[in-house]
């Protein structure tokens, strides 16, 4: 998969962008490893860090169990003093067919206890879900510091 071009939101710069793929377990690891040290780079707390990586993990096991793979984007943002991490999760699975069911704490199509999704969001500061069935689903999530 090619990366677009850098893009800039009104005030907000991509300083970095890079992409993991998501085939297998060793791949999440990367992920997870990725994330670490893009927001150690970024200079967030620890508590800030454990939380992108919690949610960077539970995206990319989504993607991977229920997407059948997919990448996950990470770039690196501006906006003004404030300074973030982008992730962004992409797959051509099924897709969701209720994304706010699926965003339920509880709810599952798996043998978890349903927290993912709606785990993952409250972890970050932004997050928004694009999903269509049968075409796959896009996840981003954000956390400034």
């Amino acid at each position: 998969m090619r990366l677009p071009a850098p893009r800039m939101d009104r005030k907000m710069i991509v300083l970095k962008r890079d992409l993991q793929h998501l085939k297998n377990s060793n791949d999440m690891v990367l992920a997870r490893q990725k994330v670490r040290q893009w927001a150690i780079e970024l200079r967030f707390s620890l508590v800030d860090q454990t939380k992108l990586v919690t949610a960077a993990s539970e995206l990319a096991r989504n993607a991977l169990e229920h997407g059948n793979g997919g990448v996950m984007i990470l770039e690196s943002l501006a906006n003004g003093a404030k300074s973030g991490l982008r992730l962004v999760f992409e797959d051509q699975g099924p897709g969701i067919p209720d994304i706010d069911l699926a965003l339920k704490d509880g709810f599952t199509t798996g043998g978890g206890l349903g927290l993912g999704l709606g785990g993952s969001r409250r972890l970050v500061n932004d997050f928004s879900i694009e999903s269509e069935v049968g075409k796959g689903t896009r996840i981003t999530a954000v956390r400034w510091r």
